[in-house]
């Protein structure tokens, strides 16, 4: 079972939500226990400890860091196209990618490739050149067979 990119990225991203929220819990248990001084009980309330978790995440940036839904596949697309194009047998791959002008999925063989720069690949053919963001690659394909698609 060949799961897709996103998948990955959903799956890597839940189980680093699942380890925040028990490290916060094992935090707020031990204030709990630290803090049974009377008057101070509105120290270890859920709401207080949701808010305070969630402004400490918000304000270093890693909720929007660790959870951009196309960051993580982007980073995953290049590594399998630098991988593609640095490859010996580069004949035996194809790309596919979505064309919004023609409204249509584009499959392109991986030897076409002239270079990647940043989120960007540059395809020569037939004296042409395309460049294509790479947020519009759908699959890379190894001789027919997917390894990689979102």
């Amino acid at each position: 079972m060949l799961l897709r990119e996103s998948d990955k990225h959903f799956l890597w991203s839940l189980l680093g939500a699942i380890g925040i929220v028990l490290f916060w819990r094992g935090i707020w248990a031990g204030i709990d226990i630290m803090w049974e001084i009377p008057g101070w009980e509105w120290v270890a309330t859920p709401a207080l400890s949701m808010f305070l978790g969630l402004t400490i995440l918000t304000l270093s940036g890693l909720i929007f860091r660790e959870f951009d839904p196309l960051g993580g596949m982007e980073k995953g697309a290049l590594k399998i196209l630098h991988n593609v194009h640095t490859h010996p047998e580069k004949k035996d791959f194809t790309i596919t990618y979505y064309d919004h002008l023609q409204k249509k999925e584009i499959v392109v063989p991986a030897h076409k490739i002239k270079k990647i720069e940043k989120n960007i690949l540059s395809i020569h053919e037939r004296g042409k050149e395309t460049f294509i963001p790479i947020h519009r690659v759908r699959a890379v394909h190894h001789k027919g067979k997917a390894i990689w698609r979102i």
